[in-house]
């Protein structure tokens, strides 16, 4: 009698890229599956048998392996459910050589071997793997191909003053896919480059502009996903600054071209803050700047006007008599401000007293780090959000990214979308890194109680050790804003608990 062969348990694994047509009673993956069967059934003599279970990914991308149906099937495979995966076409397990590869090491490590419909190779033996390698570097070659294809055409069309993708920035709207001004954005973002005009300060600039409760660009997808309308950072406003958008032109990598919207800022504004962002990343910011020693220059702020306090001077013969003055009250007139003006080296003096007096003061050394914990935490929840909402969003673009890349040929929509979502991934990648050394940061800057009291006391000391750019460096690490009462005549500092450690660290430079 003959011997019955061996039964082999076949899996059928079906893959399109796009969700379009899918929802025909017989689609493109009801095509695959049927031509999975028939050859299965061709191979009845040698005890092959279809498994029941349906392995069908519509609708996803073969340049990655974070499909639903494929992790199924891998799943099953280490369950020894499967022995050998069957597809209509190699590309349909995968379009990327190293993805294919781990795939590969999964079906050898169970011993399942693969079978493509129309490409007669099975990896049972050592040709059968050639061809496959062969033809799955075609595979990612024509991936690759059409990438560079849509690349190009992205740059044709920016190179003609197209906006081609993108999410559109604070003060335009995408209409018809071109770039039309917003004027109440618009109005914002002129605002936006007068305030870093006249603070010279991304912080400070970002400190006014969450004061006042205005956002990045909101918008609202097709889908019905919000994008944007996040607090500012120094991060997204030196990107908002730098942008040449809003003098009417388009970037593409490191050329600019001269766009079909219309300009929001002027040239000569925009030149002067691309001037003052260029000195200030080279030489360390405002406090440099700082000619005449101003500890209290962005931080000293009228209570009564709600409004900052500008260092300003006058002179008597040799003599230089230093003041601030209510930036409310220079503008609309002294009578408008019930004390405008207050003595600088008085209330300066005043601001590191309170400093020397906390380290010998217990029960303010155990406010401080009471402070300091209640900062860290608040801080680390904040990032740990941001954190996981752009980690979303990246997963997502990828994921999309990734279809639309694999589809062949993109019309201009499409080619928009994709150039909108290579800049948003890699802004994302860019804020994620910066996350993590905030979050690190933060862990570093927590101290113990006794840590904290020494650091303290040492202030007195270290202040008279300090040049003027060195003092001038403390107060702004330390001191998060003075609010001086003219009409009550009362000064109230808060304190920055979380940069004792720079402070700690400022001592060690100057030994």
């Amino acid at each position: 009698m003959s011997q019955q062969p061996k039964s082999v348990r076949c899996a059928i694994y079906t893959r399109k890229s796009t969700e379009e047509g899918l929802e025909q009673e017989f689609n493109s993956l009801d095509a695959q599956r049927e031509s999975g069967e028939a050859y299965i059934k061709s191979q009845q003599h040698e005890g092959w048998e279809c498994l029941p279970e349906l392995y069908d990914d519509g609708g996803f991308t073969g340049g990655n392996i974070e499909r639903p149906a494929l992790r199924r099937l891998l799943k099953d495979i280490e369950d020894g459910k499967v022995d050998c995966v069957v597809v209509y076409k190699v590309d349909r397990l995968s379009r990327s050589l190293l993805d294919f590869s781990k795939i590969m090491g999964v079906f050898e490590a169970h011993r399942v071997s693969f079978v493509s419909v129309t490409q007669a190779f099975n990896t049972a033996n050592s040709m059968g793997r050639l061809m496959l390698n062969v033809l799955l570097s075609f595979a990612q070659f024509e991936r690759e191909l059409i990438s560079e294809r849509t690349r190009d055409k992205i740059t044709a069309a920016r190179r003609r003053g197209k906006w081609c993708g993108r999410s559109p920035i604070l003060g335009y709207d995408v209409v018809d896919k071109k770039l039309l001004v917003n004027e109440a954005e618009a109005k914002r973002v002129r605002q936006i480059f007068k305030m870093y005009l006249k603070h010279e300060s991304l912080l400070a600039v970002v400190q006014e502009l969450n004061r006042r409760g205005w956002t990045t660009k909101h918008r609202t997808t097709r889908k019905g996903t919000t994008i944007g309308g996040v607090p500012f950072t120094k991060t997204n406003l030196n990107h908002l600054l730098k942008s040449v958008t809003y003098i009417g032109k388009i970037r593409h990598k490191t050329e600019v071209y001269k766009g079909e919207h219309d300009a929001i800022i002027s040239r000569e504004t925009f030149q002067e803050v691309q001037t003052l962002l260029t000195r200030n990343g080279r030489q360390g910011g405002r406090e440099v700047r700082n000619r005449y020693g101003a500890l209290l220059r962005g931080l000293l702020r009228c209570t009564a006007c709600d409004c900052a306090m500008i260092h300003s001077y006058t002179t008597k013969g040799n003599r230089r008599y230093r003041y601030y003055v209510c930036s409310n009250a220079q503008k609309r007139g002294w009578d408008t401000c019930p004390a405008p003006s207050v003595p600088a080296g008085e209330i300066e003096r005043f601001v590191v007293d309170q400093i020397k007096t906390i380290g010998g003061d217990q029960d303010l050394v155990r406010a401080t780090v009471s402070e300091m914990h209640q900062q860290v935490a608040t801080g680390k929840k904040t990032l740990a959000q941001e954190q996981t909402r752009l980690g979303r969003q990246l997963q997502s673009d990828e994921a999309e990214l990734g279809k639309l890349t694999s589809r062949g040929k993109l019309n201009e929509d499409a080619t928009c979308r994709l150039a909108d979502l290579e800049d948003r991934v890699r802004t994302t990648k860019l804020r994620l890194g910066e996350i993590a050394v905030e979050m690190a940061a933060l862990e570093d800057s927590v101290m113990p109680a006794d840590e904290v009291a020494n650091s303290l006391a040492a202030f007195d000391p270290l202040w008279e050790s300090l040049s003027p750019r060195e003092r001038t460096r403390a107060i702004q690490l330390f001191v998060e804003r003075v609010d001086f009462d003219g009409d009550g005549g009362s000064v109230s500092v808060t304190f920055h608990p979380t940069n004792i450690r720079a402070l700690e660290n400022l001592a060690e430079v100057t030994a």
